[in-house]
């Protein structure tokens, strides 16, 4: 019976939502149906916690319990056109039909009735017609500075009545009628109202939110909204011109020549930066950016969203594309607007003819604009761009010079001397390659040479990108003249074959004497691609004697050994993934993973990964690798299997209202 029920209520939530006309009704029908539960007509409400701020709640909403990353409380009341009765559950009853200025009182908007008749507008709103009327709520008028509230209402009512006016479209409008990007002369000099209505169901007009909508009277709709709205009459450029504290980029603009956009139609979200936002920035580079045409239009591009946001319509970060390409990240904490999980919006909403205009007290520099260095300062590979420095080769990062920077992560520096010796020094110039590149035209097996000459060679793997040792750990960074690849390890050019390698290290000197007994010294001279775990010194002194002894005495039992260690193909530590599979000279295929970074083989821990070889890499173990019985890889497999299934549906459950899994 229960599983009946549940799927009777999946079905209808699906079908409501597929009767949903607009983003709004689609909010307030989920809203319904969180509410059904209290009664006929109750719809669930999300109240920001210490805000009198509501919202009809959504699928992500209604699960994370948030609304601009602050808590939120639900209470349940009458949707829209309903009231409750005395003794009766929900919301049975429809609102009386009766006249909008009655209805103002009736939905209470009882300043705004109060100003009604003030301004001699009773007897309109009372009498014939078909009005929309964007009511603002009692809250609304508190929070008008004094000194305009003390303008509207005394100047003979003229300019009170003016202004309410302005709030009425000499039509029924219902929030179906409201499409986003939509215009409506007001009753006011034909002065244009302008609509936005957002896919996440909030609806604005001149950036104030419909907080109540669709309250019917007999001569017309009621809409009430959270802001008394003022007549919109100059383009975004005329706000910018005419503002003192936005100077320089009046100043930038014109010389981008950004002008004619901004005056033009458009529908354009502009986060303007403040005369202080300019002087924060370092001389010489501002002095750069203003000086090259290229760098100051991707700059100010960058604080152009290609659509009308009104801070209203942000409940959550959500990515913006800009015109310079990429994006930005806006969103909310509590009542400040963010950018990029910044809160430097200092004014909102100044609303011109073809977009809004934001305050923001900081530039933001989009890569496009920065040189290497500028890229690597204030990111994850401050580490490396100290280094850089230290090491002379600060010319090559400040620079046009079109190289491809290879920062390694600052976790990639642990336990490492960062000394600049001169072998340093010699290690940083390979990290710069002398052209620029851009990671999603690399391919297997090609070469790219550095500063220093040597030629690094790329890897392509099912999951990975990696140049010898190191793989790739973020997208690009595209600079002005110059793109960085983010890497999540220090470079290691291989200086030597494979044997070259073992003969150098003394950790291998046993392994070193067992290769050539087995006659398998110009296998690893040789060229390839191989992967070799070699077995340190410490992995032979833990066999037991007798069998080393008898190991020793047999060259092709030890070359067989020493080829289950050997793979086929080239495989560094930053490829292997859960599952991975690796195809020895002779024997079964050998199982490989990770754990807290360490990789395993076989389950024998790698103790010091990716020593680069001209012919292959060397990953150094301190255990004999031996072959795992099938019973233990069919565990293995089940055991990994179920931990992957456990890490995708941990917290995880359907849900049917939202269509997704939550």
């Amino acid at each position: 019976m229960k599983r009946l029920t549940w799927f009777a209520l999946a079905f209808t939530l699906i079908a409501t939502g597929f009767a949903a006309k607009t983003p709004y009704q689609a909010v307030l029908q989920h809203s319904r149906i969180r509410g059904r539960s209290h009664g006929p007509n109750v719809c669930a409400m999300q109240n920001i916690q210490g805000s009198d701020k509501k919202y009809f709640t959504n699928c992500k909403q209604w699960y994370h319990r948030k609304i601009c990353g602050k808590p939120t409380v639900v209470t349940y009341e009458c949707c829209p056109g309903y009231e409750k009765v005395t003794g009766e559950k929900g919301c049975p009853a429809a609102l009386p039909l009766v006249n909008i200025y009655k209805t103002l009182g009736v939905i209470g908007a009882t300043t705004t009735k109060m100003y009604s008749e003030r301004a001699n507008l009773q007897e309109e709103i009372e009498g014939p017609g078909s009005f929309t009327f964007f009511a603002p709520s009692n809250e609304a008028w508190a929070a008008l500075p004094t000194e305009i509230l003390d303008a509207l209402v005394s100047n003979v009512n003229i300019e009170l009545l003016n202004a309410l006016h302005y709030h009425m479209i000499n039509k029924r409008l219902t929030s179906d009628d409201l499409k986003h990007g939509a215009s409506f002369p007001s009753m006011y000099q034909d002065l244009n109202v302008h609509i936005q209505h957002y896919s996440n169901g909030v609806v604005t007009v001149n950036c104030a939110r419909l907080v109540k909508t669709d309250q019917h009277a007999t001569n017309g709709i009621v809409h009430v909204v959270d802001r008394v709205i003022t007549a919109i009459t100059n383009n975004v450029n005329s706000l910018i011109d005419t503002d003192d504290d936005l100077d320089t980029l009046r100043t930038a603009v014109a010389a981008a020549g950004l002008t004619s956009l901004l005056e033009n139609e458009g529908s354009y979200t502009i986060f303007a930066p403040t005369n202080e936002a300019f002087e924060k920035i370092p001389p010489e580079t501002l002095t750069r950016i203003l000086g090259d045409p290229l760098a100051l239009k991707d700059l100010l591009n960058y604080h152009i969203l290609k659509s009308l946001h009104c801070s209203e319509s942000i409940v959550a970060g959500t990515p913006m594309e800009t015109l310079q390409g990429t994006v930005l990240e806006v969103g909310c904490d509590g009542e400040e607007m963010t950018i990029n999980g910044k809160a430097i919006v200092t004014q909102r909403d100044k609303l011109g003819t073809n977009g809004v205009i934001h305050y923001i007290n900081e530039l933001l520099i989009p890569d496009s604009a920065k040189t290497l260095m500028e890229l690597a300062e204030g990111s994850v590979v401050t580490t490396a761009s100290k280094l850089f420095k230290d090491a002379g080769l600060t010319d090559h990062l400040i620079g046009s010079e079109a190289v491809t920077l290879l920062a390694p992560l600052n976790d990639a520096f642990k336990d490492k001397s960062l000394a600049m010796t001169p072998d340093m020094k010699k290690l940083l110039r390979n990290h710069i390659l002398k052209e620029r590149f851009s990671s999603k035209n690399l391919y297997h097996g090609q070469e790219l040479e550095t500063l220093g000459g040597v030629k690094l060679r790329v890897f392509v793997f099912r999951n990975s990108l990696c140049i010898e040792n190191a793989c790739i750990a973020a997208d690009d960074k595209n600079g002005r003249f110059a793109n960085m690849f983010i890497i999540n390890k220090l470079l290691t050019p291989p200086m030597g074959t494979v044997m070259d390698l073992l003969k150098a290290d003394d950790r291998f000197s046993t392994l070193v004497g067992i290769i050539q007994r087995a006659g398998l010294t110009e296998l690893l001279n040789k060229k390839g691609t191989y992967t070799f775990f070699a077995p340190t010194n410490a992995a032979f002194s833990a066999m037991p004697p007798a069998d080393l002894s008898k190991l020793m005495r047999n060259p092709k039992e030890l070359a067989n050994l020493l080829k289950y260690h050997i793979g086929e193909e080239f495989l560094v530590s930053g490829a292997v993934t859960s599952h991975t599979r690796v195809t020895p000279l002779t024997g079964d295929k050998l199982e490989l993973g990770t754990r807290n970074t360490t990789v395993y083989v076989n389950r024998v821990p790698v103790v010091e990964a990716d020593l680069m070889a001209t012919n292959g890499v060397v990953h150094a173990v301190d255990v004999i690798v031996k072959p795992l019985r099938k019973a233990v890889i069919s565990k293995y497999h089940k055991l990994m299997t179920a931990k992957l299934w456990r890490f995708i549906c941990f917290g995880y459950s359907f849900d049917f209202c939202c269509g997704i899994s939550v």
